[in-house]
């Protein structure tokens, strides 16, 4: 898959009310059904680093501070330095809440209500699940998750990305 389709289809899932543009809440409220999905307390300080982080990757993606982001706007910004500087870090993060025992890998189970929670269909996750599960141990590290959201959309082919977007409407 290209890495503009790939854009596109995270682009489509991040803009919740299909209106073309990813508004500051749309992209926030996505840290917000995280933490309903599992649980945790708003002082919890994986909810208070997940807010952080997620601030700090809208700062980042509407650079030009005008509240929403447009898919040109996303395509120009995501890639390589951003996955690496904000990505990573606001992914990671939410992550870590849905790692209920906090050993750094999720099951089917904590994965499902993290994707759920992001917007993706049980069926979807459960697929993306074991795509990613190569050695059928039924956990998903932090490094496989991320490595593989960077390689759907940086157009590398990622098995996870293919499943959990594989029906989602994109912009034109």
């Amino acid at each position: 898959m290209d890495d503009t389709l790939a854009k596109r289809r995270v682009f489509a899932m991040l803009d919740a009310d299909g209106d073309g543009i990813v508004s500051r809440h749309e992209y926030l409220a996505r840290t917000k059904h995280v933490v309903a999905a599992t649980g945790r307390k708003e002082d919890d300080p994986l909810v208070i680093a997940a807010r952080v982080a997620g601030e700090q990757a809208w700062a980042s993606m509407d650079a030009n501070g005008d509240g929403g982001v447009t898919f040109d706007e996303y395509a120009a910004w995501a890639g390589d330095e951003a996955f690496a500087s904000v990505c990573a870090p606001t992914l990671g993060a939410l992550f870590d809440l849905a790692d209920a025992d906090a050993d750094g890998a999720l099951t089917r189970s904590e994965f499902t209500v993290l994707r759920e929670a992001l917007g993706n269909p049980a069926d979807h996750a459960h697929a993306a699940f074991d795509a990613l599960d190569t050695d059928g141990d039924g956990r998903i590290s932090r490094e496989q998750y991320l490595a593989s959201i960077r390689d759907h959309v940086t157009g590398e082919g990622s098995p996870m990305g293919d499943a959990l977007y594989s029906e989602v409407k994109t912009v034109s």
